[in-house]
């Protein structure tokens, strides 16, 4: 057999084995660090641990047991990072990743109870004893392999030259079969050196394994830690939706008790005057009787948000879904809110709907509340002298557009995420000036959902807010013209 064949032969298994030289390196690497790591480890631990221990009763024990245990967590992560990085081996997180924030007492008491930091302490006191003999393994196992196959070597080198001088002055075959045995005597020098990688990969083999089981995370520390989320985030949830419950509470008592103030102390005036049997000159009832009626319309309002907010938190909130016009619900809205704009605030409403939009899928009565809360959000936040516009775009064969742009005070960038949150006030003082307490745009969001479209909106400070409902075009139901429908023959 040739010798160059057998070289390849014995070639090919190892590095499919070990991998490429650079692994292989890194392999070495790893075993011979393993004893300074793990002398570090061991004498990092116990100073920390008895010192800690040994100062308890004075209280400066305290800090260093902490200080101790969160710096063997950080070893013990750069073991588990030296694991997979450098012996390739997968191995699971050390802790669940929470998406809560905690204080750093609590990350150490969840540190403390975790098992993790445990198995840890123990993979570290390990590391000692398993890097001593890993050190000694991997070094006499290189200096011998190394020496035996540069030995051979050397010999082969020298020896082989005589041979093969003797084969060329006497053309024997024996010569030609010593020199083949020396050629594989010198390889099997050099298989001595694939030996001792085999066997320090299955060292490194075991290392990684170890540091699998004691590094990482169990199926069931991964299941308590995505329940122990699930929890967390319900009782987060649940501390919002208490919180919420009591500014509802603070902001419906406030809201109410404004216009009754109101409604009250002029109805009381009017009955005085038809008691007194007083004449009231008819500028100032006219006053009076606007002011009942706008205080009445901003309960009603107030009124509708709740029903709204209640049937959507209980489920009960049935739509009639089905082809709507949208430039008679705009126009509908122009009639209603124009004059009160105008009178209130000297706001001018301005609306540019296309007759021959197609229809869209909606439930009527709901698309008039959205674009009512739409354009009377618009005019609490535009001041005097300002625009509020409604607009209908058909964007695509599938969506139309409806805007209710302004040129109000507008949303700064940080609240536009949260405008359609529950609650949730850009400017409190104004609002609670305007009336509302944080309902409106959220009641719009659940409707235009509900109604299977969309909402969002753009805004710039000080340039103004533009609202923008997406809802599906009806599909359009053929009919034929009245015209054929007479001249059709009957049957």
């Amino acid at each position: 057999m040739d010798y160059r064949t057998s070289n390849a032969a014995w070639q090919t298994p190892v590095w499919n084995r070990i991998g490429t030289i650079q692994q292989a390196s890194l392999i070495m690497l790893y075993l011979l660090l393993s004893f300074p790591l793990g002398l570090f480890y061991f004498v990092f631990l116990v100073c920390g641990i008895s010192i800690g221990i040994g100062t308890l009763v004075i209280w400066i024990g305290v800090p260093i047991s902490m200080l101790t245990i969160l710096g063997w967590r950080y070893i013990a992560a750069f073991e588990r990072w030296l694991a997979m990085n450098w012996l390739n081996v997968d191995i699971r997180p050390m802790s669940y990743p929470l998406q809560i924030q905690l204080t750093w007492l609590q990350r150490f008491w969840q540190s403390l109870t975790d098992g993790m930091t445990w198995k840890s302490l123990v993979y570290l006191l390990l590391k000692f004893p398993l890097g001593i003999l890993s050190f000694v393994l991997t070094l006499c196992l290189l200096v011998l392999s190394i020496s035996i196959s540069l030995v051979t070597f050397v010999l082969t080198l020298t020896i082989v030259p005589f041979f093969y001088l003797g084969l060329l002055l006497t053309h024997s075959p024996h010569e030609l079969a010593t020199i083949e045995k020396l050629l594989r005597f010198s390889l099997k020098g050099f298989g001595l050196f694939t030996i001792s990688l085999y066997i320090l990969y299955g060292l490194a083999h075991l290392s990684g394994e170890l540091a699998r089981f004691l590094l990482g995370m169990s199926d069931t520390a991964i299941r308590l830690g995505q329940t122990r989320e699930f929890a967390e985030q319900e009782r987060v949830k649940a501390e919002r939706a208490e919180q919420s419950r009591r500014e509802l509470i603070v902001n419906v008592s406030h809201e109410l008790r404004t216009p009754i103030a109101s409604i009250r102390g002029h109805v009381e005036s009017l009955l005085i005057a038809v008691e007194d049997e007083e004449t009231l000159p008819n500028t100032k009832l006219h006053n009076y009787l606007v002011i009942v009626q706008r205080e009445a319309e901003r309960l009603g309002s107030l009124v509708d948000d709740l029903l709204s907010l209640a049937r959507t938190e209980a489920g009960e909130l049935h739509l009639d879904i089905q082809p709507v016009d949208t430039s008679k619900v705009i126009e509908e809205i122009q009639q209603t809110m124009a004059p009160l704009a105008r009178r209130e605030r000297s706001i001018t409403l301005v609306s540019k709907a296309d007759p021959y939009a197609p229809p869209v899928l909606a439930d009527r009565q709901r698309l008039a509340q959205v674009l009512l809360n739409l354009v009377r959000n618009a005019i609490t936040y535009t001041p005097n002298g300002g625009i509020v516009s409604m607009t209908v775009e058909r964007i695509d064969t599938r969506y139309i557009a409806l805007r209710v742009a302004d040129t109000g005070i507008g949303i700064p960038p940080e609240d536009l995420e949260r405008v359609f949150e529950r609650f949730y006030r850009t400017d409190a003082s104004r609002t609670r000036s305007s009336g509302g307490f944080g309902l409106g745009l959220a009641i719009v969001r659940d409707l235009v959902n509900a109604m299977g479209g969309s909402v969002n909106v753009t805004s710039e400070v000080g340039e103004g807010s533009c609202f923008r409902v997406l809802l599906r075009i009806a599909t359009p139901v053929y009919r034929p013209p009245v015209a054929a429908v007479k001249d059709a023959p009957f049957l």
